[in-house]
């Protein structure tokens, strides 16, 4: 079976036919890239095209799955291919061709690759254009970054989380950081080993980002040093490395303050309102996969334990519940109210303040340092509650009441936003959906091999080197 791995570089596409692997590129397509990547204009063109490909696949399946296999969010599946249906019965078959299991590896793989051809060349085009330097540094941490969070989702996906054995050293993914040839059978690194290359990118980034004139100008659509520092903070807390998350947090929270009142709905409805946003991705001419799942019926709406969770209905997340006939609720923040008829863009939000204050709450947490906790979390209450902080009062008072509280809290500001799974599985939580679940499963126990995906077949098949999950 040939599998497809595309090279983009903005509106010129080159297709490379994988050598049966979504991991290889063809002789044919390799002698093409030194072309592109011999002068400026290429480069400048690769990021928005690796950019492109980041959409691609939150957009398809990766920004679903972790909501879809959670607690929060109930399904109509309408028939054997609802999309998302497995993952939602927790029926992932490596077979699958369609769908989940196979299209967030090879659309995450197929990204990687025109990320790596960017931090390849950058040495030889930072000698050719000494000039250029500046915009040369700023392109390459965009791509440093860019790779950290490819990693990053992979191993969510497919490899147990980081603290499933005491030294991380269960299998995680391959680590690519250039274009694999036919003769290079990749294995899968171990999480431990992930986890630095993400780590060490990511710091890379920031080098390269200090002192930069113009790093920030064109953020949130691009990388920025605030967000490299929050998905330091969001790697470090799923590591376990509390006070590192808290650190990456506090600068995150510097840079980006929380938005209050009506400019909080205006995050997510309005595409060129930036507030609280810290990054997300480009949705112009795009027709999002995940604003139909989650408008058109919807398929994808909130679970009943998510509305209980909703104890004051002043609570102006709520705002972004919207009832249906049949008294679902399903979301509005892929929703958007400022696109006029005849313009498609569905800009996806993948980092927020907010969620900083919630990583360094729970770190804190963690750390026993429950006041320090106590004052994030009244933050973010009060926003929800249009309310000053000094009038909120947490009665919680020991490590286990305050991480109930913290769940509780992530649950209802980042519903919708593609990370419950991975908050029950980091955190070593079942998964308890609610008795009138729609699903076939409401209980998994925690540990499980269910929670993580398999390794698509076609993969395991083209390279004996790579061992499938544990249960598939």
């Amino acid at each position: 079976m040939k599998l497809k791995n595309i090279f983009v570089i903005s509106i010129l596409c080159l297709s490379f036919t994988a050598c049966q692997s979504f991991l290889e590129v063809e002789d044919e397509g390799r002698s093409s890239i030194p072309v592109f990547f011999s002068d400026m204009d290429g480069v400048r063109a690769a990021l928005p095209g690796a950019y492109s490909r980041i959409y691609k696949y939150y957009d398809s399946e990766f920004l679903l799955y972790p909501d879809v296999a959670g607690d929060m969010l109930e399904m109509t599946i309408v028939g054997a291919d609802t999309k998302m249906a497995p993952q939602f019965n927790y029926i992932s078959n490596p077979d699958q061709t369609i769908g989940a299991v196979s299209y967030i590896w090879e659309y995450c793989y197929d990204a990687l690759t025109n990320i790596n051809n960017i931090i390849n060349y950058y040495p030889a085009l930072l000698e050719k254009f000494p000039g250029n330097k500046n915009e040369l540094n700023n392109i390459m941490a965009n791509a440093l970054f860019l790779r950290a969070l490819v990693h990053f989702d992979l191993v969510k996906v497919y490899a147990q989380n980081y603290n499933y054995t005491t030294d991380a050293s269960h299998l995680g993914i391959p680590i690519v950081l250039k274009i694999p040839g036919p003769n290079d059978n990749l294995k899968r690194n171990t999480v431990e080993n992930v986890y630095a290359q993400i780590l060490g990118d990511l710091k890379d980034a920031d080098a390269l980002f200090e002192g930069a004139s113009f790093n920030e100008n064109k953020a949130p659509y691009y990388a920025s040093s605030s967000a490299v520092q929050g998905l330091l903070a969001r790697v470090s807390l799923y590591m376990g490395k509390n006070e590192e998350a808290i650190m990456h947090a506090s600068k995150a929270i510097e840079a980006k303050s929380l938005s209050q009142g009506p400019d909080y709905i205006n995050v997510f409805t309005q595409n060129n309102f930036v507030g609280e946003t810290i990054f997300k991705l480009n949705g112009w001419l795009q027709k999002s996969a995940t604003s139909s799942f989650y408008n058109n019926g919807p398929i994808g709406f909130a679970s009943t334990k998510l509305i209980t969770l909703f104890q004051d209905q002043e609570d102006i997340r709520l705002d972004l519940l919207q009832v249906q006939n049949n008294g679902t609720h399903s979301t509005l923040k892929h929703t958007k109210t400022d696109v006029n008829q005849g313009e498609v863009q569905y800009d996806l939000i993948l980092m927020r303040a907010s969620e900083m204050y919630l990583i360094r709450a729970e770190a804190n947490i963690k750390l026993n340092s429950l006041e320090e906790a106590k004052s994030d979390l009244k933050s973010l209450i009060a926003r929800a509650l249009q309310k000053t902080p000094i009038e909120i009062e947490i009665t919680e008072n020991t490590q286990e009441e305050m991480m109930n509280l913290l769940m509780n809290e992530r649950a209802k500001e980042l519903a919708f936003e593609g990370h419950r799974l991975f908050d029950l599985s980091r955190n070593h939580q079942s998964l308890e959906r609610a008795e009138n679940t729609l699903s076939t499963v409401q209980f998994i126990a925690y540990p499980s091999d269910l929670f993580i995906l398999p390794i698509p077949q076609a993969e395991i098949d083209a390279n004996t080197n790579i061992l499938q999950n544990s249960g598939y």
